[in-house]
């Protein structure tokens, strides 16, 4: 055990941080007995009278950002968990669509401090309990809970939710979950529960979350059965039996992750109209994911997403061929070295012309060396905000600039970017 000095309520969020990173043997600790015990005895397994927990591979935090922005519209008081941060550790909790201030989270944590006694907790772990205390102490009407891996071992898996969502499976986090789809499936998959409604936006699933699904007598509802989507030239429909939504407007986030929501709403039984749905998709934005920033006039397009694995390159590439500029595309890069370096990168080949690839640190972190040896072209820089810099200097007004990579990757750049701008403006 650690010998880390312990905060208190009034001490300051980096000092929390600091401390609760030195109080548990690894970042990562699959499994639910410790967290269960202390969510418990601090009577935090339902915090909030409607609670919709999201697990997939890939557009977790879209499909929450979207749920959360129709919510908003309709008036409900809505909490939203999220992982991992760009930037600040605050981007982790919303509520009503807002950060909140360090003091908050410093009680949260002082809080969770005292009721684990001396049980250990990783950061991860204290950071979901502070969350759903915050949201039980903020009395919100919804929480929207994002799984960090997996599902049935992840800490959020010890709420009783309402509603389960797996918005899309794929082989990634393979050192924790392996490379097995069908195992991944039943990872995912554990976050059903008896008699709820569980929502899957995989067209096609392993085998393994039907199987699941039915075994524990969970209500599935799968994507291209008991809901569907049709995307038209300037607007999508929304099937589910009965009752359908059409001509509704496009949002600026996955329309695959936009469907699924829905289906978690409707499920949910929460009272929205179709003003509220539409408004909500017309609103909806998120950080880092096909974000677009203006540098200014004569300066070339910009766009950031957080596209690590090639199922969301696959996304990206995609969108890319949709707003293709005139002139060519580069791209800034930094990975991980537990993610499929390789394949993201043959997915992105055709869709870009120049390379700039940046070192990342921390123990995960990928050299950019190792990313050109997959590129037969590339630039190797030691970090993400050199490799912007370059990337802005070769670039003219009629090219784009994509980074991507990581959520270290873009959130440095976006960090450098936004300053950038307030400085101009300043």
């Amino acid at each position: 055990m650690s010998t880390a000095v312990f905060p208190s309520a009034t001490s300051s969020l980096a000092t929390w941080l600091t401390y609760l990173e030195s109080i548990h043997t690894s970042a990562i600790d699959l499994g639910l007995e410790r967290v269960a015990k202390v969510a418990q005895d601090a009577q935090l397994t339902k915090p909030a009278p409607t609670i919709i927990t999201v697990a997939g591979t890939n557009g977790k935090g879209s499909t929450c950002a979207l749920m959360e922005a129709i919510l908003l519209q309709a008036g409900y008081r809505v909490g939203v968990y999220s992982s991992p941060h760009l930037s600040r550790y605050n981007e982790r909790v919303r509520i009503n669509g807002q950060e909140l201030e360090d003091s908050w989270h410093c009680r949260a944590f002082d809080a969770i401090e005292q009721a684990r006694d001396t049980t250990s907790l990783s950061l991860f772990e204290f950071g979901t309990l502070a969350a759903l205390w915050l949201f039980r102490e903020q009395q919100v009407d919804v929480v929207l809970l994002e799984v960090g891996l997996g599902g049935r071992l992840d800490a959020t898996n010890v709420v009783d939710h309402d509603v389960c969502v797996i918005t899309s499976l794929a082989v990634d986090h393979v050192d924790w979950l392996g490379d097995d789809i069908e195992q991944i499936g039943f990872e995912k998959a554990g976050i059903f529960r008896t008699d709820k409604p569980a929502i899957c936006g995989q067209p096609e699933p392993p085998a393994s979350v039907a199987a699941h699904a039915d075994e524990i007598g969970a209500k599935l509802h799968q994507v291209g059965y008991q809901f569907r989507y049709q995307v038209n030239e300037d607007s999508w429909d929304w099937f589910c039996g009965a009752f359908d939504l059409t001509h509704l407007p496009k949002p600026g986030l996955p329309i695959a992750n936009a469907a699924t929501a829905l289906m978690a709403l409707g499920c949910a039984e929460l009272e929205l109209t179709d003003e509220h749905i539409e408004q909500g998709l017309k609103t909806v934005q998120l950080a880092g994911r096909m974000e677009r920033i203006a540098l200014g006039k004569g300066q070339p397009q910009v766009i950031l997403d957080v596209a690590h694995n090639p199922h969301s390159a696959q996304y990206l590439a995609t969108q890319l061929k949709l707003c293709r500029p005139q002139g060519r595309v580069l791209a800034v890069v930094g990975m991980l070295h537990d993610k499929d370096i390789a394949g993201t990168l043959a997915v992105m080949q055709d869709s870009v012309d120049a390379w700039y690839c940046a070192d990342l640190s921390g123990p995960r972190a990928a050299k950019a060396d190792e990313l050109c040896q997959h590129l037969p072209t590339a630039m190797s820089f030691h970090n993400p905000v050199t490799a912007w810099h370059v990337a802005c200097a070769d670039a003219m007004p009629e090219d784009q600039i994509i980074v991507f990579g990581s959520f270290h990757t873009v959130g440095e750049v976006r960090d450098e970017i936004l300053t950038q701008i307030e400085e101009q403006h300043g």
